[in-house]
């Protein structure tokens, strides 16, 4: 064995026992906690059944032949569709008009992220008010129009449009933050060409800072979507996924399933089904999109 090969296979040891601990906390959080709802999915477990016995692809073939499934499914992509695009674009006009050199910028970025940190029980509480009919904040906007008294939370058709506004007023922050980075590693000698060229400011937008964004884009986009599917806190506080299911989407129905009926089987085929979803959608952004945005 030569020197330089035993030098390459010091060097390998080193990053593996270097990555070893995170390698461990992968497994045992990770990949365990998977294999295990998979296999889980595959067997009858709830309080029916002394012990989990296995019923082949019952719990698909069942949750395929549920209504509520079906509802609460078209309910999250409805959530995402709503969500994803408004709040991807409101923080890239915020992250585009922060960006700009004016006074007291830094509080203007802190005013945009403040919204980020509050926790979302707590931004569940204040929209909760928000809400409410007659004594609530938007009640009282409403009146000047001629329609106070709505009932935003308990009506079917109106439910999920405050959910989509209040989270897109929580998320937009945060985007902001990727973009802010992004706006941040573009050479300004392409502004500085663009402008002695004479192009117009949407020319500049759609020609060089757009374009040079996508990477961030696409990064944002994954994070957006994903988080469609798991921010669900604040239906505990504010509507439970009510009424009749219409604000329900598939996290919070996954848990009324385990700690409400203990279903612990039809739960894990659900959590299969939620993760196959955002594993598809990811797959579709990186192998689909990744080589048409970065540049060479």
């Amino acid at each position: 064995m030569g020197l330089e090969h035993r030098a390459k296979w010091r060097i390998n040891i080193y990053a593996w026992l270097l990555l070893l601990p995170s390698l461990i906390f992968l497994v045992l959080f990770t990949f365990y906690p998977v294999l295990q709802t998979v296999i889980l999915s595959f067997y009858q477990a709830d309080l029916g059944s002394p012990e989990p016995f296995f019923n082949g692809g019952d719990n698909y073939r069942i949750m395929l032949e549920d209504d509520v499934f079906w509802k609460v499914l078209t309910n999250n992509l409805w959530f995402a569709l709503g969500t994803v695009p408004t709040s991807i674009a409101l923080g890239l006009a915020m992250a585009l008009f922060a960006n700009k050199a004016l006074r007291g910028k830094g509080f203007v970025r802190t005013a945009y992220f403040y919204p980020t940190v509050v926790p979302m029980i707590a931004v569940a509480n204040i929209w909760l008010f928000i809400y409410t009919p007659e004594y609530g904040a938007l009640s009282h906007v409403m009146e000047w129009f001629g329609h106070g008294g709505m009932n935003w939370l308990g009506d079917r058709t109106n439910v999920m449009f405050a959910m989509i506004f209040m989270v897109i007023w929580k998320e937009a922050g945060y985007f902001m933050i990727f973009y802010l980075a992004g706006l941040q590693n573009i050479s300004k000698e392409l502004y500085e060409s663009a402008s002695m060229d004479g192009a117009k400011p949407w020319t500049v937008f759609r020609r060089v800072t757009f374009p040079l964004l996508m990477p961030t884009t696409m990064f944002v986009l994954i994070i957006a979507f994903t988080n469609s599917f798991k921010l669900v806190d604040h239906l505990v506080i504010m509507t439970k996924g009510g009424p009749d299911n219409a604000s329900n989407l598939l996290l919070y129905y996954i848990y009324e399933t385990a700690f409400s009926f203990w279903d612990k089987g039809m739960a894990s085929a659900l959590t299969v089904v939620m993760v196959v979803i955002l594993l598809l959608v990811a797959a579709i952004q990186f192998f689909g999109l990744d080589k048409k945005i970065h540049y060479n």
